[in-house]
């Protein structure tokens, strides 16, 4: 999530020429072919899947009660309970995406009207606000993520909240210093001059200048709240069984590393499939919305 804040006038026209940069690129259609391919698969799931996720398949098991292998009547294997591990991984994807994309929302929306309200008052507001946007994030996410989460408990909006939580403060500084820049334009005096309110100002004219960079940021902002996620459900504070989540899959089948890796490398590989995409397009985004950026590739 790397990169300096940029302005841009907002405009159809731009936002056209934008997404045919974007599609121009060769690692961004990867990265939205493999997001397609993904939510797909998350919609699709109960067309998709070959079992229900969470039944008990006691045929799909050994005689020594370990996982089977991929193969056969089993695409991609089963678990230590017997469960279709492909069939858990589509419903699994469900679970991370809804969560990543609720809690990625919240963030970004959070941080935006914190970021943006400080730019805009600055004075003591400003600084309160700010000050407390520092306090958290001196704070470790994860720590502070992890701690959250064992307080309450764990459940998909509750794992939502407590991510959108620790993650809308990097937006918020991002807002912050460009409300700041933009304030102080020629454009924004002289509307300030005709008279025009704060609420048309920011609207109108602060708002079209920001989307470029609240996009980039909420596009980059999934791949941190699925990985997450995935962490929260692996340390076990996350999605809770038998409700299935990449995370939870690796933590429920973590002792069979050695002699099924399968179980763990499968949904492993799915998570940072995920998370390559969407910084693959995100990083895309910021280069064919930042004039700064353009021709350097």
């Amino acid at each position: 999530m790397s990169g300096a804040p940029f302005v841009i006038a907002a405009s159809a026209p731009a936002e056209r020429g934008a997404l045919t940069r974007l599609l121009r690129r060769p690692l961004a259609l990867l990265g939205l072919v493999l997001i397609a391919l993904v939510v797909g698969a998350a919609i699709a799931a109960p067309w998709l899947a070959t079992y229900p996720p969470d039944q008990q398949n006691f045929d799909g098991l050994t005689l020594e009660g370990a996982p089977m292998p991929p193969g056969g009547p089993w695409l991609l294997g089963t678990d230590l309970l017997g469960r279709d591990l492909y069939s858990r991984l589509l419903y699994g994807a469900r679970t991370s995406l809804l969560i990543g994309i609720i809690a990625n929302g919240i963030a970004v929306g959070v941080g935006t009207l914190v970021g943006l309200t400080a730019g805009w008052l600055r004075g003591w507001v400003g600084t309160v606000l700010m000050r407390f946007t520092d306090l958290m994030m001196a704070f470790p996410a994860l720590l502070l993520a992890i701690c959250l989460a064992a307080i309450f408990r764990p459940s998909l909006w509750i794992v939502a909240l407590v991510i959108a939580l620790v993650n809308w403060v990097q937006t918020a500084r991002i807002v912050y210093t460009e409300t700041t820049a933009l304030a102080e334009r020629d454009f924004i005096a002289a509307e300030r001059t005709l008279g025009a309110s704060s609420l048309r100002i920011l609207w109108h004219h602060l708002l079209p200048h920001l989307w470029p960079t609240i996009i980039v940021w909420a596009t980059l902002g999934i791949s941190t709240t699925v990985l997450l996620e995935a962490t929260l459900s692996y340390l076990g504070i996350g999605v809770q069984p038998p409700t299935a989540s990449w995370g939870n899959i690796i933590f429920e089948n973590q002792t069979y590393f050695q002699s099924a890796p399968w179980l763990v490398f499968i949904p492993g590989a799915a998570i940072l499939v995920l998370a390559l995409a969407f910084n693959l397009v995100g990083d895309a985004l910021r280069e064919v919305m930042d004039p700064t950026q353009r021709g350097q590739r």
